[in-house]
């Protein structure tokens, strides 16, 4: 657990703006803000390789390879797939005592545009599969270190990469600064969609920074379902089917025998009918209008890589009605060990909320449901569209500039998204006028990104000794 004492995420009923700020001010004597500096691995580290072996161990054994050959590839990639690594390493770390709804994997790159029900592109956090109450200091230590991460891939210099997070770390202080003097239905309210994206970004990006980013825009809209549609099915027999792309998207007619499929194929069915009970009742009838056409297995991410994930073809009016639906297994995040148990019993319902709670505006076919395996075991899931306008950042092509306006942008949407869970008044009352915190970040990004090479070199070497199986190894 963290060093301070820590209170409940909303503020006391009936205490003033002035009483919360009070509160916050004084966490500063038990968590000084210059402490947050400090990153050493405790004597009694665990293991990392052990951590992310425990959870391959509940995983599909013939995917667990690609998930190590992945984390191989680079150290973002690896910090990207390390969030329980990292979680047991922010465990006892000092906070201010105040918590939020966190994300719990903030890396840079689960910022992103998407649709929202509105058919406006937004840009807003995307994945919560670790979501759960905590230190809101954890989200931004995350955020931060994913920036230096990133930064040093690209070859950018020391003042480049404390510019980077200072930047970043500012923009959620001065953020939530601003959430802290409005009133409870506007910071509900409040958003980044495309008209104010443009113009935050107008005058810190260049000519071509602007040119990249309407070109990303312009990208995101296009990556409808129609698109994807396009991408993953082929006719087979006059109707749409997905796509084999072994092992990375396997249709259930390859995966297993026809026993055995049928088995599952009813299950997945039953799930749909069940999960949608946690729709509301218009997403429901707009459900029902739809039935499904044919299933896949497919790998996702770096970090989810190896948990049970099933894409659905469904179809509408007719065959080029489609809708794809991502039906993927939540498991007990991992932040849970280090600050307690979700008060939800369902996983997909404890992403679910999350999500709902974090985001401005979420997917109209957001769900969860629990679900019994072929295999007799019970599992967890929550679905969402597959693809719905999403776009993701490319930090590999940023300049230190654009680099840097990406992270304010992040900054922002983060302070906003805590802001809507937590005492913003309290936090903001903490983090002051001053650059206190956000030069401790800093410092603290730049030593857990030396962790981070670390932990991802003793992956190589596990690799190439053959205590970690991976499908490939770059450079072996």
């Amino acid at each position: 657990m963290s060093q301070s004492a820590t209170t409940s995420m909303r503020a006391v009923p009936g205490s003033t703006p002035e009483e919360r700020a009070a509160q916050g001010k004084e966490a500063r004597s038990r968590s000084p803000r210059s402490g947050h500096a400090v990153y050493r691995p405790s004597p009694d580290r665990p293991d990392p390789l052990a951590i992310l072996e425990e959870q391959s161990a509940v995983r599909v054994p013939e995917l667990v390879p690609i998930r190590y050959s992945r984390m191989s590839e680079s150290p973002f990639r690896f910090y990207r797939g390390a969030a329980a690594i990292m979680a047991s390493d922010l465990a006892g770390s000092p906070d201010s005592g105040v918590t939020v709804q966190l994300c719990g994997d903030a890396h840079l790159l689960n910022f992103r545009l998407l649709a929202s029900p509105e058919r406006r592109l937004m840009f807003d956090i995307n994945d919560f599969d670790e979501t759960l109450p905590g230190p809101w200091e954890w989200d931004v230590k995350r955020l931060s270190a994913s920036f230096v991460i990133a930064a040093r891939a690209n070859g950018f210099d020391d003042a480049e990469r404390a510019g980077i997070v200072s930047a970043t770390v500012r923009s959620y202080r001065e953020a939530m600064r601003g959430f802290a003097g409005m009133g409870n239905l506007d910071v509900w309210y409040a958003k980044i969609d495309a008209d104010r994206l443009e113009a935050l970004t107008t005058d810190q990006l260049d000519k071509s920074g602007r040119k990249k980013l309407a070109r990303a825009m312009e990208k995101a809209r296009s990556r409808d379902t129609l698109q994807v549609f396009d991408k993953l099915t082929e006719p087979v027999g006059g109707r749409p089917s997905i796509a084999a792309d072994p092992p990375l998207l396997v249709p259930l007619a390859d995966l297993m025998p026809d026993v055995e499929r049928g088995e599952l194929e009813s299950r997945l069915r039953r799930l749909l009918d069940s999960y949608a009970l946690t729709m509301a009742s218009d997403r429901r009838a707009l459900l029902e209008d739809y039935h499904l056409a044919d299933v896949a297995r497919k790998v996702v991410g770096v970090g989810s890589v190896g948990t049970r994930c099933w894409i659905l073809l469904l179809l509408g009016r007719d065959g080029r009605d489609p809708l794809f639906l991502q039906a993927k297994e939540a498991d007990t995040s991992v932040l849970a060990p280090h600050i307690g148990a979700s008060r939800y019993r369902n996983q997909g319902e404890r992403v679910v909320s999350g999500q709902r709670l974090m985001q401005a505006a979420s997917d109209i076919f957001l769900g969860w449901e629990r679900v019994d395996g072929i295999d007799g075991k019970q599992r967890d899931f929550y679905v969402r569209q597959l693809r719905d306008w999403k776009g993701i950042a490319m930090p590999e092509t940023m300049s230190p500039a654009q680099l840097q306006t990406f992270g304010e942008l992040c900054g922002i949407t983060l302070a906003r998204a805590h802001a809507r869970s937590g005492d913003r008044i309290a936090i903001a009352a903490y983090l002051g006028r001053s650059e206190a915190f956000d030069r401790a970040l800093v410092t603290f990004a730049e030593a857990y990104a030396d962790q981070n090479e670390r932990d991802h070199q003793a992956l190589v070497d596990a690799v190439r000794a053959g205590r970690l199986p991976a499908q490939e190894l770059p450079g072996a």
